[in-house]
């Protein structure tokens, strides 16, 4: 990394492996250095502290989207290019690219489609689900985490809470990661040409689906979603089509990550019982599975000290580490570090315009998934880490004896044993 005060520039590459597996020294450096700085790698300004973030996702001359106030050629951006039309035509109904007024229509339907009971009802599915999969690790004294736990759960979780069958996962979980490459550093032609086809892929087999819920409902999201479009409620088809895959899309790759991230965690602290909302809420602020929001700027204007056009993104680093008071974790003590919990306040305030739709179902899967492996490692004398790091590899003598009484999900039964 390389740092340039005075013009305040910072040269960092985001997949560095020294920065990927614990960017935290780098936030910290910068956040002392130049709080405020372009990010040369992505050609943006970006926003390092709380003040400045909370601020400016507050600020309604930025937003999500600039395309409803200005069309390319004003703002003198090419047209997008004929191949990735596909991928931009779905991404074009998504809740995460759009601003009022029609923001707030579609998060309105998925909410009053998304019912508190039928997030309640996912509670004995995730905790028999979690059991499952640690039974078939439990008994070779290590296990890669990522694949063998953090990965089946959300997208098993997720089938079932829309009426897909649980067999389609691999497949809606291959989708979702070509998709969501096209935001990943470093894409190309191929990273492209698979995104695209994964998306008309996906949107087919799910219009398929949609159809075959119109004609024979049942108690699941995807047909509460169709009900409140047919009592018009004003979801379209394409909008339909969007929203049931970005719940599996965006649902799915934060889950895994938040995860992996508290697992690891509450390894590293030795944390292995007393996992409550207040525990999770706390690993997510403080390794959080995303860092980085961006926004555009909706006129010209000029904040701390910068100018920006109309149209000029702008980078939020929203890692949960913005100050000194709460940099330390904060779980099974009380002290004025507990008290301070701006970050987690940072993207959940209702003046901000939210992009998770249903934000308890995923603290849900995090607490029942965090809690069922702490409980099986309470058994063991000690947990030995063999690598750390941003990315979650092995931990030997991992899980305590089998889970009594579980009732296996079919869907951990299903899962291959490479997967």
């Amino acid at each position: 990394m390389r740092i340039d005060k005075v013009h305040r520039s910072v040269v960092l590459d985001p997949v560095d492996p020294g920065f990927y597996n614990d960017p935290y020294p780098a936030y910290h450096r910068i956040r002392a250095d130049v709080p405020v700085f372009k990010w040369e790698h992505y050609g943006i300004w970006c926003f390092s502290r709380f003040e400045d973030v909370n601020a400016l996702l507050r600020d309604r001359r930025f937003g999500r989207q600039i395309l409803h106030m200005a069309s390319r050629a004003e703002l003198g951006w090419p047209e997008t290019p004929s191949h990735l039309k596909p991928f931009y035509d779905f991404e074009s109904h998504s809740l995460l690219e759009l601003e009022p007024p029609v923001h707030t229509r579609l998060r309105s339907l998925v909410n009053r489609s998304f019912l508190s009971r039928q997030v309640e009802r996912l509670r004995p599915s995730i905790t028999s689900l979690a059991n499952g999969l640690i039974d078939r690790f439990a008994g070779k004294g290590e296990a890669e985490l990522l694949t063998a736990f953090a990965t089946p759960i959300p997208v098993i979780v997720i089938c079932d809470l829309l009426g897909v069958p649980t067999g389609m996962a691999q497949q809606l979980l291959a989708w979702s990661h070509d998709m969501v490459a096209m935001y990943q550093a470093r894409r190309d032609r191929a990273v492209e040409d698979r995104a695209v086809k994964a998306t008309v892929d996906f949107s087919s087999f799910m219009r398929g689906y949609i159809g075959q819920r119109r004609k024979a409902p049942k108690d699941d999201l995807l047909s509460e979603l169709i009900k409140a479009e047919e009592q018009g409620a004003k979801l379209t088809e394409d909008e339909l089509v969007t929203t049931a895959i970005l719940l599996l899309n965006a649902g799915h790759e934060a889950t895994v990550h938040a995860l992996g991230n508290g697992i690891k965690c509450l390894l590293e602290q030795n944390i292995r019982g007393n996992i409550d909302e207040r525990c999770v809420e706390e690993t997510l602020r403080y390794d959080p599975p995303l860092h980085l929001f961006t926004r555009y700027a909706l006129e010209d204007l000029e904040y701390a000290g910068i100018r920006l056009k109309k149209g000029e993104s702008v980078g939020l680093i929203t890692d949960g580490r913005f100050s000194g008071a709460t940099r330390g974790l904060c779980i099974g003590h009380a002290g004025p570090e507990a008290a301070d919990r701006g970050p987690i306040a940072l993207l959940r305030d209702g003046d901000i315009i939210a992009i998770d739709a249903r934000p308890e179902a995923r603290r849900i899967m995090v607490e029942l998934s965090d809690e069922e492996l702490a409980a099986r490692l309470a058994a063991l004398p000690e947990t030995v880490p063999v690598r750390l790091g941003g990315v979650l590899e092995k931990y030997t003598r991992l899980v305590g004896p089998a889970h009594q009484g579980a009732v296996t999900h079919s869907g951990a039964v299903e899962w291959p044993a490479d997967h």
